[in-house]
């Protein structure tokens, strides 16, 4: 059994989660914040890495048939999704594949759709490439996000040239149906829009949700999609910096291809392959601990807010490892929640607004921590709560 217990000091690592938070804070802050896990990697990418490291060369490296075989090997494992080699392109990070799939697909000025709250970096790809952010609000009905359908078709009409699809959804935790991709799909094909999907939270999905690849809706979905995976958020390898992105039209493959070549992109990073490939192949039976673990903190937060602070409303997640949560009941601006939250329990979390205007009164936490440090964290919540 894996020690997910166990609090491991991550200050002086060059962690945006802790020493970032350290830059402008109290260094007895406690982060809830990234989404990164303060949880040690499987031990056996430890000790594939450690090896690798020993070694004492650090030359250019390359893709090999090994890296190919183990992401197909966990596509089909995971999602029942078997596709060739040819469809899986690298890149280093799922946040700069968007960017260059908007550079290549979109023009200047173009529209392009996302449903908020929305996680801001993959938001920031479209407006920092000189395109047009179009939002189409979630509606929370009976404490669960619904995609607006009517907005969003409302939207298209007026002319959407890419949608960006995040799923499981960051930060609301929806895992999408087959009925709701579908739509989606269909609104795609009848505007003529492309569908990116981000599917890098893929790997938590709880009670009877089940994660479905949007380009295995159909031909014409598979078509016009790009799939966005990683094993960064599974296993906690974020800055090992891999991606794989999965296109199945050949077109549309070899013109990214040639996008990344043209950005100066053709390597890996010397750990990224060999983590990935035992990340794939040999650490079932963690990520099945890890998952329990989660699920375990997940009903430890809903359970202590009940009883100490029952004014704020979880959102239920269906996938992912952070939990959205509605403060507005403690106030519906942000600058209250900071007050609260930063000044006064000393715990930093991510704020809604920094996932649109109509995240503002919400925070996301991250319960990917061993328990007794989200213990802490709530306490401190609990003891400063000001309702």
């Amino acid at each position: 059994m894996t020690n997910f217990d166990e609090i491991i000091n991550r200050y002086g690592t060059n962690s945006a989660k802790w020493d970032g938070m350290a830059q402008g804070m109290d260094r007895d802050m406690i982060a809830l914040s990234v989404a990164d896990m303060d949880l040690r990697a499987p031990q056996a990418i430890i000790e594939k890495i450690d090896q690798m490291a020993l070694h004492g060369i650090y030359g250019y490296t390359e893709l090999f048939p090994k890296y190919y075989e183990a992401t197909r090997h966990w596509l089909k494992k995971a999602y029942d999704w078997e596709i060739p080699t040819d469809w899986i392109v690298f890149c280093p990070r799922i946040v700069q594949a968007v960017s260059l799939i908007i550079q290549q697909f979109t023009a200047v000025g173009d529209r392009i759709l996302m449903h908020t709250p929305a996680y801001q970096p993959i938001a920031n790809s479209i407006t920092v490439n000189n395109r047009e952010l179009v939002e189409s609000q979630l509606r929370l009905e009976n404490g669960r996000y619904e995609i607006d359908f009517v907005d969003m078709e409302e939207q298209m009409k007026k002319g959407v040239k890419m949608v960006i699809l995040v799923s499981p959804h960051n930060p609301v935790g929806r895992v999408w149906s087959i009925e709701e991709l579908t739509r989606i799909v269909k609104l795609c094909e009848q505007y003529d829009a492309w569908i990116v999907s981000d599917d890098i939270h893929a790997d938590f999905v709880y009670g009877n949700n089940q994660h479905t690849i949007i380009a295995t809706i159909s031909e014409q979905a598979a078509a016009r999609s790009f799939v966005c995976t990683s094993p960064a958020k599974t296993f906690n390898l974020a800055s090992l910096e891999i991606a794989n992105i999965v296109i199945p039209n050949p077109v549309l493959r070899e013109q990214f291809r040639r996008t990344l070549l043209q950005s100066g992109i053709h390597n890996p990073t010397f750990f990224a392959v060999p983590a990935t490939e035992i990340a794939y192949t040999a650490c079932d039976q963690w990520l099945m601990e890890l998952r329990t673990y989660i699920v375990d903190n997940i009903e430890f937060t809903k359970a202590f807010l009940a009883q100490h602070m029952p004014e704020l409303n979880v959102i239920e997640p269906e996938g992912t490892y952070l939990l959205w949560m509605d403060c507005r009941a403690v106030s519906p601006h942000d600058e209250a929640l900071r007050q609260w939250l930063i000044d006064d329990a000393k715990v930093n979390v991510s704020f809604g607004a920094s996932f649109g205007a109509v995240g503002e009164g919400f925070i996301r936490l991250n319960v990917a921590t061993p328990r007794a440090l989200l213990q802490e964290a709530l306490h401190r919540m609990s003891m400063t709560y000001p309702l």
